[in-house]
């Protein structure tokens, strides 16, 4: 589908050749020579242009008052501007207003061409983001919070009225796995902020000494090998919400600057002496009890205060196993997709695994072991034999002599296990590639090509 451009020009040579120009870089081109005829054009949804070029005196009217009454109401066009006469203040007010370009004629075609083509990608990527955010509103709803318990019912409804308070922190704790990142975006993307930046930083994952600079930023030189600016998190999420997850692993001094930093909404990037303001909601999660932390020390108390303005828990899947009857079905379907398979059965065997299970790795847990569950279904039926639960003790006996353990705590990936399965159904058929299809129900040809893609060792006679 060819890009849309639309040209304001009332000098019908120019806007013709201009036309031609960009029909041979393969643009759909609509040209008018003055502002009536463009509003008519663009409020008549008749065309949907991602750049404008227009003439900025026309018959009609200055084409900046135009782009000021109109611009609001266009879905991400670029503004470029022509005129026989720059002024500074015309050049001014066409930035101030979003303009992407202002530029005097005559002008060469291919300087024209370029800037066109790269108000094409700003016009895009604007477009995308919009997309993109659109589509994290319909995904990050209430409803995303799945579950029929009492204790989620509660959380949702908790939810439901966070989401109208501009709220300035909140803290969110639960174990790990129990959904504290779905949380935090229903919250971002149910509330006024929903179109701002949501940045995240897990505060464990980050060497302590590389956080600071991650967190605030830093100038050209601040320390060796910082060869030019870097806008921290709380910068790029300025007006928007940053996610601080794992916030109990912070380090004490970190805490202090950051609590600074949380109480005034400004801060200095590392090598910088002047400082950056930002407008952002903070959201921690932690799943450690920071309260305990604050009396031993590990945790500044006047920082917990600060973020703890609202604070919500999020119970663990133990106890609320009624909701595994809502998770479960979703969870199945979502990586029958993946996968490509096709389950329509969950046996009442495999519920009375799944609820006698206490789940220590909480959902995320769930969720894996559902997926290797469908990732290895042969039929449409679910197959409980990948369940597997260690602290099952029939299971236990059953894989010491038919089955085998594969451990849930994210030590190893999807392709890590089925790996360590072909692997260990080898060394089980003395490395036949045939007898080790044949205990795991697929063909030859299927063993063959997995034992070549993980390098495994095999018999070849």
């Amino acid at each position: 589908m060819k890009d849309s451009l639309l040209i304001i020009e009332d000098e019908t040579l120019l806007g013709n050749e201009l036309a031609r120009f960009f029909r041979k870089q393969c643009w759909e081109v609509n040209v008018v020579t003055d502002l009536k005829s463009a509003k008519q054009l663009l409020t008549g949804q008749d065309i949907e242009p991602i750049v404008i070029l227009s003439d900025m005196n026309l018959p009609d009217g200055n084409a900046l008052d135009f782009l000021e009454q109109i611009g609001s109401s266009l879905q991400h066009a670029e503004w470029i501007f022509l005129t026989g006469y720059g002024s500074v203040t015309d050049s001014v007010r066409a930035l101030r207003l979003g303009a992407y370009d202002f530029i005097e004629k005559p002008c060469e075609l291919d300087r024209l061409h370029m800037l066109v083509e790269g108000a094409a990608r700003s016009a895009r990527a604007q477009r995308r983001l919009q997309q993109e955010t659109s589509q994290h509103f319909n995904r990050y709803t209430y409803d995303a919070l799945v579950g029929r318990s009492q204790k989620t019912k509660q959380l949702r409804d908790m939810l439901k009225q966070l989401a109208n308070v501009p709220f300035s922190s909140l803290v969110i704790s639960g174990e790990t796995g129990t959904g504290k990142g779905l949380v935090t975006r229903i919250l971002h993307y149910s509330g006024s902020r929903a179109s701002k930046p949501l940045v995240e930083l897990n505060c464990a994952a980050i060497p302590k000494d590389l956080l600071e600079s991650e967190l605030f930023g830093y100038e050209a030189g601040a320390f060796t090998g910082a060869k030019k600016r870097h806008r921290g998190l709380l910068e790029q999420a300025d007006t928007g919400t940053i996610f601080l997850d794992e916030i109990g692993e912070l380090d004490l001094d970190l805490q202090g600057k950051l609590l600074k930093a949380v109480e005034e909404l400004r801060f200095r990037r590392l090598g910088s002496e002047s400082t950056v303001e930002v407008d952002v909601q903070i959201i921690a999660a932690t799943n450690r009890d920071l309260l305990q932390k604050v009396k031993t020390g590990e945790f500044r108390q006047d920082l917990y205060h600060r973020l703890s303005v609202l604070s919500i828990h999020i119970p663990p899947l133990r106890e609320r196993k009624e909701d595994l009857r809502d998770l479960v079905p979703q969870f199945v379907t979502n990586c029958s997709i993946k996968s490509g398979k096709n389950i329509k059965t969950i046996p009442e065997s495999v519920w009375e695994q799944l609820e006698a299970y206490d789940w220590p790795g909480n959902i995320r847990e769930l969720h894996n072991v559902i997926e290797r569950c469908v990732l290895f279904a042969d039929s449409e039926v679910f197959p409980a034999q990948w369940l597997q639960f260690p602290n099952n003790s029939e299971d236990m006996s059953a894989a010491e002599n038919d089955g085998m353990y594969i451990p849930l705590d994210g030590s190893l990936s999807l392709q890590d296990m089925e790996k360590h399965i072909i692997q260990e159904a080898l060394h089980r058929a003395n490395y036949n590639v045939t007898a080790a299809a044949r205990m795991l129900g697929a063909t030859r040809e299927t063993m063959r090509y997995r034992v070549q893609k993980y390098h495994l060792k095999y018999d070849q006679d």
